[in-house]
């Protein structure tokens, strides 16, 4: 697929059909959101695959309840390494790079799913703690989004963009 066709074609899915997602798609996602760029390409995340309906409900009790949890045949959790990016960059990389690069790595996953047929939301909306907890992260891991991922049981609706006047400007 052209890259304007995907960027156009993705979309934030949140109801999945019961069909599993091939170890193969999965691998291939995870290999998307590990060449994502990052700050002195320490590549300062994590990523957790989650399958089992316990840990899916866990963090969906973390979400609110959010449905697309349960629904997704897997949900990958992205966290984000503050020791890792702060060994090399200190404050700066405990508290922004180590983010930057979380929330890189889990757009190109979801850019890989669509590619591949594959429906994906991003959540944002959870108790941190909790995560941590549920997937037993360890200290400095901080979880920065929750990609659900399956093959889609819905289109999902395509929102509208502010106007390129309203978000890009000339310095």
């Amino acid at each position: 697929m052209e890259f304007e066709d995907l960027l156009r074609k993705r979309r934030s899915v949140r109801a999945y059909l019961e069909a599993p997602v091939e170890d193969e798609k999965i691998r291939l996602i995870l290999e998307a959101a590990q060449s994502a760029p990052s700050a002195g390409n320490l590549q300062s995340y994590k990523i957790v695959v989650v399958n089992s309906p316990e840990a899916k409900e866990k963090i969906c009790h973390a979400s609110s309840e959010q449905a697309s949890i349960m629904e997704a045949p897997v949900c990958l959790v992205f966290f984000a390494d503050q020791k890792r990016s702060a060994a090399k960059y200190g404050e700066w990389g405990a508290t922004l790079y180590c983010i930057q690069d979380a929330t890189i790595a889990a757009a190109y996953a979801q850019l890989a799913a669509a590619n591949l047929g594959l429906g994906s939301v991003w959540v944002g909306a959870f108790e941190d703690g909790e995560v941590v907890e549920a997937l037993g992260a360890a200290e400095g891991e901080i979880p920065i989004a929750i990609i659900p991922i399956g093959y889609p049981a819905e289109e999902g609706r395509q929102r509208s963009r502010r106007p390129g006047s309203e978000v890009v400007r000339e310095s």
